[in-house]
């Protein structure tokens, strides 16, 4: 399995407060649509599936949000390809599938959203390394 295409062909970011007492972040993938799609120059043995889908950061209560929707391009050979289709019949996504899907999906959006944080002057949902003083 590689991947081997990102877009993203919606971003949106809205912020309702400034008022961050209790907040809470939380984020949710959703998988829209997987499906097989033509690609002349790969092996016959191999097949290009597209994935769409939506992130969203939800700032809680009622601060902010976030949200991310675009497509995934992933080269698999046509025996897992199968398998995966199959499974996405009834939406369902094996672990083997989803955990490195929905890693490079994150990996993605959470630049742009660390970027559309900054300009909301929003928290970051994300910590950053820091230094400290440290005590004599």
């Amino acid at each position: 399995m590689k991947f081997i295409g990102f877009n993203l062909s919606k971003i949106g970011a809205e912020k309702f407060s400034s008022d961050f007492k209790g907040l809470k972040i939380e984020n949710s993938i959703k998988i829209d649509k997987i499906n097989s799609t033509e690609a002349d120059f790969f092996k016959k043995e191999e097949e290009v599936l597209l994935i769409t889908f939506n992130y969203t950061l939800n700032y809680n209560p009622n601060v902010a949000k976030l949200s991310f929707s675009g497509s995934v391009i992933l080269l698999v050979d046509q025996k897992d390809a199968k398998k995966i289709l199959k499974q996405w019949e009834e939406e369902k996504i094996s672990e083997e599938i989803k955990i490195p899907l929905f890693n490079f999906i994150l990996r993605k959006t959470n630049l742009k959203a660390l970027d559309l944080e900054d300009e909301l002057n929003l928290p970051l949902h994300i910590s950053f390394p820091s230094l400290k003083l440290q005590k004599k």
